[in-house]
């Protein structure tokens, strides 16, 4: 009998992925103690350890890695296999994968979701977040079937995507930061000394991006638009924030808005898409986003 099964795959990448069993656990809506029992069960079966453990944090062994890298080819063949299946039967996938630039909330897409929820298809959504150049790579290594990207697409993808609309931003500070005060556009003999709060690229194939960070510059490096905030809230440091998620700071005065000598331009918002083996609910989801923009 195989020692190996979907969900024991899944629960290994899962746990890769976020570090941790507990990490693991949340993702999966799975208590903590099924993935340490799936996990310790699957080791004593195979007779080798899948991961190292480091107090709260895992990471995977030698075998582990070769397990996983051969896994998520199984996982991916799989939820294509039962898509395909779905489709043919009902016109619908059985999941669609959407990513959004963290850039844009989750909050903005509550119509939509509520939309779709509404058709009462069967296929199950599946919304995440990544930073940046991420965006992109989840849609080219076929991890999603759209993607709400910020930037300009690579090469090869801007066949399949639309321009949508553009997001401003704005140079931040909390008021109690040192730049409130000046009183003079700033520059970057002003900015130099003081650190920057910036989100990391959550790309791990494609050259990731680095925006507003001068050479030498002190920084603090964050993993999601809302812990940039925060800090800069704190007055931690400054940076260049979207507009949109800023707004109701500005207005409470948490944060205020600086002039730059060098403002960052508007980044365009895309909506890109797999191109292959396009069913109901993807179809649904192209158009209406489309439509949003050219209204």
């Amino acid at each position: 009998m195989l020692k190996l099964s979907l969900e024991a795959i899944e629960i290994i990448d899962s746990i890769d992925r976020g570090g941790s069993f507990a990490a693991a656990a949340e993702a999966l809506h799975k208590v903590p103690s099924t993935i340490s029992y799936t996990v310790g069960k699957l080791e004593d079966q195979l007779g080798f350890q899948l991961f190292a453990r480091h107090g709260p944090r895992v990471s995977l062994t030698a075998a582990g890695r070769e397990l996983l890298s051969e896994g998520r080819w199984l996982l991916r063949s799989a939820s294509d296999l039962e898509s395909r299946l779905r489709r043919i039967a009902t016109g619908y996938e059985s999941e669609l994968r959407l990513v959004h630039d963290s850039l844009l909330p989750t909050t903005a897409l509550v119509d939509d979701i509520r939309a779709f929820e509404v058709l009462a298809c069967g296929t199950r959504l599946r919304i995440s977040t990544e930073v940046m150049t991420g965006s992109w790579e989840a849609l080219r290594e076929g991890r999603v079937d759209l993607a709400l990207a910020i930037g300009d697409p690579p090469a090869g993808l801007s066949h399949r995507a639309r321009r949508l609309r553009a997001i401003d931003f704005v140079f931040c500070v909390a008021p109690q930061h040192p730049l409130a005060a000046v009183d003079h556009p700033l520059a970057q003999d002003d900015l130099v000394s003081h650190t920057a709060i910036v989100v990391a690229d959550s790309a791990r194939l494609l050259p990731p991006r680095t925006v507003g960070l001068f050479p030498g510059q002190s920084r603090i490096t964050v993993s999601d638009i809302e812990a940039k905030i925060a800090l800069q809230i704190a007055g931690l440091g400054c940076g260049f924030l979207p507009r949109c998620r800023v707004e109701s700071a500005l207005k409470k005065r948490e944060l205020v808005a600086k002039d730059v000598a060098d403002p960052r331009p508007s980044e365009p918002l895309w909506l890109a898409w797999n191109a292959e083996g396009e069913g109901e609910a993807r179809k649904w989801w192209r158009l209406r986003l489309q439509a949003q923009s050219e209204s």
